[in-house]
C-alpha cells in the first residue's frame, strides 16, 4: 500500500504530512483511512502531545478526489471511509482528536481541506496560499463540518460570504477573517507551525485537553454546560501531579517539566 500519509515523531509532536503531492495532495478513499489512523495515533499514543498538520509538495490539498470517492461510495456500508476503531480527522463520524493540531498551509486549500483546519486549533498560512469552499458550485455543501465550524471561526455573515459564493480567497483575507492565525512568507510556513506546537507540547497536557474539552462542549451543548463543568474539571487538575508541578516552578521561578499525570 502506498504511503498517502507520512507520520513522524518529533518529541512530543507527530508530524502528519499528506503524502499525495502528483495528485495535489487529493484525497481518494485509501488517503482518508490512513489519515483517520494517524489522528488515532496522535490520539492514543501518550507521549505525544499535539500535532501537525502539513503537506508535500506544492499544495495542501485540492479537495476530494471526486471519481475514486464515487467509486467507493457503494462499499462504503462496508467498508466506511473512517474506518472503525480510527478517528475521523474532520470530527464528524467519531469525535474529535483529544489533542490539538497545529496546520501549515501552503499552494492551494480547498473544499474538506478547509474543514480540516477547522477541526484544528492553529493553522499558519504561506502568503501565496489559496482557499476555496467551492461545494455549491458542484452541487453539493461543505460535509466535512464546515456549516458548523467556518460560523464558530469566523461568525455567520463571513462564513455565508464563501461558502454560499464558492468564491476563492487570499491567504491575507483567510487571515482577516481568523480562518488562519498567522501569514508567514513562501516555505516558512511548516517551521513555524512546529514552532507552536512546541510550545503546545512544553505546556501541561491534562491543561491542554481540559481547554479542548471545555470548548467544545461550549460549542456542542453551550456555554452554560459548559461552565457548569468547570469546577469539576479544574479540582482534578488541581490535585493532578503536573499541578504541583506547575506551583513548584511558580515558587522556584523555573520551567515545569510536565508529565501529563
Amino acid at each position: 500500500m502506498a504511503t498517502l500519509i507520512s507520520t513522524e515523531k518529533r518529541g512530543h509532536i507527530l508530524l502528519i504530512g499528506l503524502n499525495r503531492p502528483e495528485k495535489l495532495n487529493s484525497f481518494n478513499p485509501e488517503m482518508i483511512a490512513q489519515l483517520a489512523h494517524a489522528y488515532k495515533q496522535l490520539a492514543k499514543d501518550p507521549e505525544l502531545r499535539c500535532g501537525v498538520l502539513w503537506a508535500h509538495g506544492t499544495d495542501f490539498t485540492a479537495g476530494l478526489d471526486m471519481p475514486s470517492i464515487a467509486k467507493h461510495v457503494p462499499k462504503a456500508l462496508i467498508k466506511p471511509f473512517i474506518p472503525r476503531g480510527t478517528l475521523d480527522p474532520w470530527g464528524v463520524s467519531t469525535l474529535q482528536c483529544p489533542k490539538p493540531i497545529v496546520s501549515a498551509v501552503q499552494g492551494r486549500c480547498y473544499t474538506l481541506g478547509i474543514e480540516l483546519i477547522l477541526a484544528g486549533q492553529i493553522t499558519v498560512a504561506a502568503q501565496s496560499a489559496t482557499f476555496n469552499q467551492f461545494e455549491v458550485g458542484r452541487g453539493l455543501f461543505p460535509f466535512g463540518g464546515g456549516t458548523v465550524r467556518w460560523p464558530h471561526s469566523v461568525g455567520l455573515n463571513n462564513a455565508y460570504r464563501y461558502i454560499l459564493t464558492a468564491e476563492w480567497f487570499n491567504a491575507d483575507e483567510a487571515y482577516r477573517l481568523g480562518l488562519v492565525q498567522e501569514v508567514v512568507p513562501d516555505g516558512q510556513q511548516v517551521e513555524k507551525a512546529i514552532e507552536l506546537a512546541e510550545k503546545i507540547a512544553a505546556q501541561a497536557p491534562l491543561g491542554i485537553q481540559a481547554i479542548l474539552k471545555s470548548t467544545r462542549l461550549a460549542q456542542a451543548k453551550g456555554s452554560q454546560v459548559a461552565l457548569a463543568k468547570v469546577k469539576w474539571q479544574i479540582l482534578r487538575l488541581f490535585l493532578s501531579k503536573d499541578a504541583k508541578r506547575g506551583i513548584e516552578a511558580f515558587k522556584n521561578r523555573s520551567t515545569a517539566n510536565f508529565k501529563g499525570n
